[in-house]
């Protein structure tokens, strides 16, 4: 049976900060917006975006655009910002040459995180794709790791592996649903959490020891 490795999306495979940095950018330079929207927005847009952020964003400022035309502008804008590195998206074309499945779950609303996806040309290599906004169920909810992995074709904890920035998020709930975990080091781990099977600096590093594991 193919081994099945699923991964985070935001500050795993792509650097979310500086997507949200370049696309708060953008959207204030198209509608001449001044520096106090652009400080509003890194701020409550810092962990996650959602439309009725932009409810709120139009409420406070007093601003003539439609929520749902800024939402659909940032969503766009979130997707040709989104960057994945050609060694990342080599690494996982070298993934699944060797025989692995690949799926993502990632927490989010679904039509920004699949612009992401499909923009980056992370989509072309994954097998299944489960994003929180399909179901509104967060990780950790196992619900969420269920789904990526029956939309890859399989079911958990078979032989699986979640991969993701967020000690709680991905590791402590990856193993809660029964998967073996690689932890990519950057946020503060909590001392109450049981430790991740490995702990790296990069996704790439964590795909190598993916590729290295025994059959």
């Amino acid at each position: 049976m193919r081994r099945l490795a699923i991964f985070d999306l935001d500050d795993t495979l792509i650097d979310r900060g500086s997507a949200l940095s370049s696309t708060i950018a953008r959207l204030c330079l198209a509608h001449s917006y001044g520096p106090m929207v652009g400080l509003w927005l890194r701020t409550e847009l810092a962990d996650r975006a959602n439309p009725a952020d932009f409810v709120r964003l139009c409420a406070a400022f007093g601003l003539e655009e439609s929520a749902g035309d800024l939402w659909a502008e940032y969503v766009e804008l979130m997707g040709t910002s989104a960057v994945c590195r050609p060694a990342v998206l080599s690494a996982l074309a070298r993934l699944r040459a060797a025989g692995w499945t690949i799926g993502v779950a990632t927490n989010g609303p679904s039509d920004i995180q699949r612009a992401k996806l499909n923009a980056t040309g992370i989509a072309e290599l994954l097998d299944g794709i489960a994003v929180s906004g399909d179901i509104d169920a967060r990780k950790p909810d196992r619900q969420l790791f269920d789904l990526a992995a029956a939309r890859c074709g399989r079911r958990l904890p078979d032989d699986s592996w979640m991969i993701g920035d967020n000690p709680t998020g991905d590791i402590e709930g990856g193993r809660r649903a029964g998967l073996r975990t690689i932890w990519i080091r950057g946020r503060t781990w909590p001392g109450q959490l049981a430790a991740a099977d490995h702990a790296v600096d990069d996704v790439t590093d964590a795909i190598t020891i993916l590729l290295n594991e025994p059959e």
